[in-house]
């Protein structure tokens, strides 16, 4: 067993530290408007913590936060995000400034090592008077064992004072001052291989090796801005890599670290410390939170109820006024309206509100101004209105407005009148009436900007292109649908690359990998041109069938059959396709030779040039209390590289709307044959349009974010999605927005 000594310099250290907190001791225990509110920050390595070390506490749920730290040594990329209020995770890059990705400068140059890491922190109690907040953790559980490590830590607050207490293995343990022989090694013969080809998780070397105690106090000052950090270390970094691996000295002259941080209103902080008693080490936080982002919008204003009573009779025109204001204030796109003596039926997509019942509303009163009235009793002249919401002219939801009820809603004629109270919603039935009013534009036309990125790769840390999708459809009828779209590229630095296929030895078919030749040898190209066929084959049966170029980077055929009950929290989906990987070389080309060789490093390697694809999905959304607000997809089947597996996707939306996932994929494929990251998997968030614009909007904006492209465990970028068209069953994407 090996403790680790108070130094000179650390005692020095310690007593500066609380000279300079010593005014605040009387105050100490002040009532709680004495001081600014405690507010949780981050760590060096990102999410909630002291410097180096993490702390008991988590942050408020939603919160999301990117970060950067710098010091001689490391630079810290991270971001964290409270998915739960009982759970905390990180995602972060460390590039290692005195190692090179390769020893090879002509295939990275300059490019430092870089080390992705996947972080979680679980918490086991929330703090009450006499109990701290209390969580346990693992840091970098998915990664190549740089930075591993594990802990269980305790805090407390008092007064202006918040007190952590922590026990940390592997990483967070290295100085052994609790347990461990560092005569077997560095890291007390814990085992720091990882296995596979990294991107596994190791548990069997969980809570092993080193163990040490750490701690430290943070300490609000009177000044709200202004929060200072006195940190113990339980790493002492002779095992850290640039150390192992290059030789560099990284000593711990003294095992305090000392910290500030200046709090950047609401939005951010910056920070400052001196570590190790020799480093100084500068960062920074953004933050917001996902709950409570607020939109602001310009909307149009909501018509005032006013029936007219003196109108008895409607001509063609005003069925067409009527139908243009659907559009133009409710939200039902391009309408098409039935009606008969005592039913007025709507059938139009959504497209404005996550909020159905401000369309509802809005569309009732709309319909109740136009419409005539009874001529004897001045009653409106229609029993009810029928709202049909479709989508891609699939009948998804009914909602009948009565409006005898609505009238009273309307007048508020009773306290807390509600729309709730004259609206039903169910599975749709055939519209009944005569056809009086209907949409007479097939076209549709749009335009999104399209950022493709990824992270960590060996030619350089951050590789991008962005461009434009451009889209038209002609919707032939009710069920046959032609369109397709362009993709312009205006931006991009693919052209570090410096292989067409990843140099590990895999065998797989390039299904994925090959994406630089896709971006970079057309600044325009035919990302998209297909057939689609679309019905609803029976109350909860939804079918499609489409053929033609599907992706950029494959054609072929294809059908999804989707049963999906009215307003159950499940579904289940099934697709099957025949696909061709298409020749990035031209734009209309597929590729006819299963193998191709790489100029640049002389291999041979495979392409698709057929193969059946397709997967059996499971969807669901949870009323557990601890996973509230979720989304879980279970997918099985068969691959574009044609191994055979499962992925496993879950997805939480917060207040917002915002929605943050998380999926892994895991096939037949062994490690080595899979590469490097060993199996497939990945991040996203997918935020509303309109948190970013000024009018409410069901569209959404999607970042995704994969550790490594790799060609197993992909699946076919489908146009459409059954599940997301018939969203309005069950909503998930358009959910009501938080008031």
């Amino acid at each position: 067993m090996v403790t680790s000594a108070f130094s000179p310099y650390a005692l020095r250290l310690s007593l500066l530290f609380g000279l300079s907190l010593s005014c605040a001791i009387p105050s100490a225990i002040a009532d709680e408007f004495s001081y600014p509110a405690f507010q949780t920050s981050q760590n060096d390595f990102g999410g909630v913590g002291l410097i180096q070390m993490p702390s008991g506490r988590v942050a408020p749920e939603g919160e999301f936060t990117f970060g950067a730290t710098y010091n001689n040594d490391y630079l810290h990329y991270n971001v964290s995000l409270q998915l739960f209020p009982w759970l905390e995770t990180t995602i972060r890059y460390t590039l290692v400034q005195d190692v090179l990705y390769s020893e090879d400068p002509s295939f990275s140059g300059d490019t430092k090592y870089t080390d992705k890491g996947i972080d979680f922190k679980l918490r086991l109690l929330e703090e009450s008077y006499w109990l701290p907040e209390t969580a346990i953790g693992i840091r970098d559980f998915g990664g190549t064992g740089l930075f591993d490590g594990e802990y269980l830590a305790a805090s407390k607050h008092w007064g202006p004072f918040d007190f952590t207490l922590g026990l940390g293995w592997g990483y967070l343990g290295n100085s052994a001052n609790i347990s461990g022989d560092k005569n077997l090694g560095n890291d007390c013969d814990r085992n720091t291989e990882f296995k596979g080809k990294g991107g596994t998780v190791d548990f069997e070397r969980w809570f092993s090796g080193c163990t040490a105690v750490f701690g430290g106090i943070e300490y609000q000052s009177p000044w709200r801005p202004i929060r200072l950090k006195l940190e113990y270390d339980g790493n002492d970094y002779s095992s850290d890599f640039p150390v192992t691996f290059a030789g560099i000295n990284l000593i711990q002259d003294s095992p305090w670290n000392l910290g500030i941080l200046y709090r950047l209103d609401n939005w951010g902080d910056v920070r400052l410390s001196y570590e190790r008693g020799n480093t100084w080490t500068f960062g920074f936080n953004l933050n917001t939170n996902f709950n409570t982002l607020a939109t602001s919008w310009r909307d149009t204003p909501k018509p005032t109820y006013a029936p007219d009573l003196k109108k008895h009779d409607l001509n063609l025109e005003d069925w067409q006024n009527i139908a243009e204001a659907l559009h133009a204030n409710a939200g039902f796109k391009n309408p098409t309206i039935y009606a008969d003596e005592k039913t007025v039926t709507v059938l139009a997509s959504q497209e404005k509100y996550r909020n159905r019942k401000e369309g509802y509303e809005r569309a009732a009163i709309i319909l109740s101004n136009h419409l005539p009235t009874s001529p004897t009793t001045g009653a409106p002249a229609f029993d009810e209105y029928r709202l049909i919401e479709t989508g891609h002219d699939l009948p998804v939801t009914e909602t009948i407005v009565r409006t005898k009820a609505f009238d009273d809603v309307a007048r508020y004629n009773y306290v807390d009148a509600a729309i709730d109270d004259a609206i039903t919603t169910q599975a749709p039935d055939a519209p009944q009436g005569q056809l009086i009013a209907q949409n007479q534009n097939p076209w549709d036309i749009s335009i999104s900007p399209n950022l493709q990125q990824s992270f960590g790769g060996s030619e350089g840390f951050y590789l991008y292109n962005i461009g434009l999708n451009t889209g038209a459809s002609y919707q032939m009828n009710d069920q046959w649908e032609l369109g397709g779209s362009l993709y312009l590229n205006l931006l991009d630095n693919y052209d570090k690359f410096k292989y067409d296929v990843p140099p590990d030895g895999t065998d797989l078919k390039r299904v994925r990998t090959l994406v630089r030749q896709y971006i970079d040898g057309n600044a325009i190209r035919v990302n998209n041109l297909q057939l689609t066929w679309m019905d609803q084959l029976a109350e909860n049966w939804y079918a499609q069938a489409y053929g033609g170029y599907l992706e950029m980077m494959f054609a072929g055929a294809g059908s999804e059959i989707l049963y999906r009950p009215m307003q159950t929290d499940w579904a289940i989906g099934l697709d099957l396709n025949y696909v061709i990987q298409r020749d990035p070389d031209t734009q209309l080309g597929l590729f006819r030779d299963e193998v191709h060789t790489d100029p640049i490093t002389g291999r041979d390697y495979r392409v698709q040039t057929g193969a059946l694809t397709g997967h059996a999905t499971f969807y669901y959304q949870p009323r557990w209390s601890f996973l509230p607000n979720t989304l879980m997809k279970i997918s099985a089947g068969r691959y574009l590289t044609e191994d055979i597996g499962m992925t496993f996707d879950l997805s939480k939306q917060f207040d917002s709307g915002v929605i943050a996932g998380a999926f892994v994929t895991l096939t037949n494929l062994s490690a080595d044959e899979y590469g490097e990251g060993s199996y497939n998997k990945g991040f996203y968030i997918s935020i509303p349009y309109d948190l970013m614009t000024v009018k409410p909007s069901r569209n959404r904006a999607t970042i995704s974010w994969l550790p490594l492209t790799r060609d197993g465990g992909q699946m076919l970028n489908r146009k459409y999605q059954l599940f997301t068209i018939t969203d309005a069953r069950e909503p998930w994407y358009s959910r009501k927005i938080a008031q």
